[in-house]
């Protein structure tokens, strides 16, 4: 059987599953934001020579993308560690027809190198090639600049699910991944390092001189070689369960909560599916990058009276964990829902359970982000009022929206390109809660001031908080009108 027949095989089976047309409306609408940032991508791509040359006069544009090119790969490597969902193939099926072992290896490692979202950079090289470096030097070095960094894309993939399936995309690694590129950084900034130099020096070699391809050619073998002697080592089901049975996983002493009764304990096992499961755990992740997000609005000019990109940035940061754990707060628990339904669980518990949960996420984030209040005490007063106004309106529009997700959720797969549960109606759960009180802050800004914008925002926060019970009840009648039409839902994944 030849390798094309099981891409064949495979593709049947993508598009013949049943979730693949009950989500066709979310696959056209990603389609088109895939062709917004293409079209972003091209435009960059042909104006980057431009921003290199304004950059720095002393380097034409192309030395200082190969002083870039390290710090791109150490990137890459580091979003495909955790982005990057790994390649799985139903191998039984085939173990007993005559289809050569290794065939199925090569399919197994190879096949995420046709992934088209893996090319995508290419719509910057590609024109920045051809407008800056054949100018500055020839097409053969264009050529060369476009193929060593199609092979960097390789290296990278391969690299990254090899290290991923070797050591796992645990607590302790992301903090060691999310450590290195800041690091290296920080001594670049300080110049006690330079791996800007370093990199020049060696993507010089690469792209200037002809033999110089050898060297990506080299680690991009290196990198199929490793992920070929993993599945060496572990190419049987039940040895390669066995050695990710053999794994520590993350168990939580959360005994105090149950102190609180009912409410303790959902909470202690609301904690534990978001520690045991991938997608609830790259969410987790993902919230501790997205804490340095203010560094990109705080520490410049161009957003210093932008009031209302300002209060969208304290907000964003300060509840990151609670906006995207609680649009799907409810779909967590679609595996075991009907379950819940048959417990004797008041669903004011429950939702009071979910409410306290998403609560603390966001005094968390916010202690964590404090830090920012060095940058002014407009910032503090912007942390201030997003705080009072996550926590006491938009809370309460998680829980009440997050009623109207009702597709089920399959906390074992990976977050990366993983759209399950996720529908228009996602969307347009996103929308209000994140640019209303934007559009607020703009507007009174516009008429008044904006400590008029945040008392205003605050007054709203506080007003949620005091009639809290009032709210509660609403959710608590929307929950019920709901619950059967969720649990319909939530069954048709199974």
């Amino acid at each position: 059987m030849l390798i094309a027949d099981l891409l064949k095989q495979e593709w049947k089976k993508s598009y013949r599953a049943p979730g693949f047309y009950k989500n066709l409306a979310v696959s056209i609408m990603l389609g088109f934001f895939v062709l917004y940032m293409a079209a972003i991508f091209l435009v960059l791509g042909f104006s980057l020579n431009v921003i290199l040359e304004k950059a720095d006069s002393s380097l034409n544009p192309m030395e200082l993308f190969d002083g870039a090119m390290l710090y791109l790969m150490l990137a890459g490597m580091a979003l495909r560690f955790f982005m990057q969902p790994l390649n799985t193939f139903n191998l039984p099926p085939y173990q007993f027809l005559p289809v050569k072992r290794s065939l199925l290896i090569n399919l197994l490692i190879l096949k995420p190198l046709a992934n088209p979202v893996n090319y995508f950079l290419l719509l910057v090289v590609v024109p920045f090639a051809i407008k800056s470096i054949i100018g500055y030097y020839s097409v053969f070095v264009a050529i060369r600049f476009i193929v060593s960094f199609i092979l960097l894309i390789w290296f990278n993939s391969l690299m990254a699910s090899f290290l991923k399936r070797k050591y796992g995309g645990g607590l302790i690694s992301f903090f060691i991944v999310i450590l290195v590129i800041p690091g290296l950084a920080a001594l670049e900034y300080f110049k006690l390092f330079s791996l800007f130099n370093i990199s020049r020096l060696i993507y010089g070699f690469i792209i200037l001189k002809p033999v110089g391809l050898i060297v990506p050619v080299i680690a991009v073998g290196v990198s199929y070689l490793s992920n070929k002697w993993f599945f060496s080592q572990n190419y049987y089901p039940e040895k390669f369960n066995s050695k990710i049975k053999g794994d520590k996983t993350i168990a939580a002493d959360l005994s105090f909560l149950n102190r609180f009764g009912i409410i303790g304990e959902i909470i202690s096992l609301e904690i534990k599916l978001i520690l045991r499961h991938k997608r609830t755990k790259q969410i987790l992740y993902m919230s501790v990058l997205f804490l340095f997000y203010g560094l990109i609005f705080y520490s410049g000019k161009t957003y210093a009276h932008n009031y209302g990109m300002l209060f969208f940035a304290a907000m964003f940061i300060t509840g990151f964990l609670m906006l995207m754990f609680g649009q799907w707060v409810i779909s967590w628990d679609s595996s075991h829902f009907d379950t819940l339904m048959t417990k004797n669980i008041p669903v004011r518990t429950y939702l009071n359970a979910n409410y306290y949960l998403l609560m603390s996420f966001n005094v968390i984030c916010f202690i964590l982000t404090t830090p920012y209040f060095f940058f002014g005490m407009q910032i503090v007063y912007l942390h201030l009022a997003a705080f009072i106004f996550n926590i006491g309106v938009n809370v309460y529009l998680l829980i009440y929206l997050a009623t109207y997700n009702n597709r089920r959720i399959d906390l074992t797969k990976s977050s990366a390109m993983n759209y399950q549960g996720t529908t228009y109606k996602s969307f347009l759960i996103v929308l209000p809660i994140m640019f209303l009180p934007m559009i607020i802050v703009y507007g009174i800004t516009a008429l008044s001031s904006i400590k008029v914008a945040l008392w205003t925002l605050s007054i709203l926060g506080f007003a949620g908080i005091l009639l809290r019970h009032q709210i509660m009840t609403l959710c608590v009648n929307q929950f019920n009108r709901r619950k059967y039409k969720l649990a319909e839902g939530f069954r048709e994944g199974e």
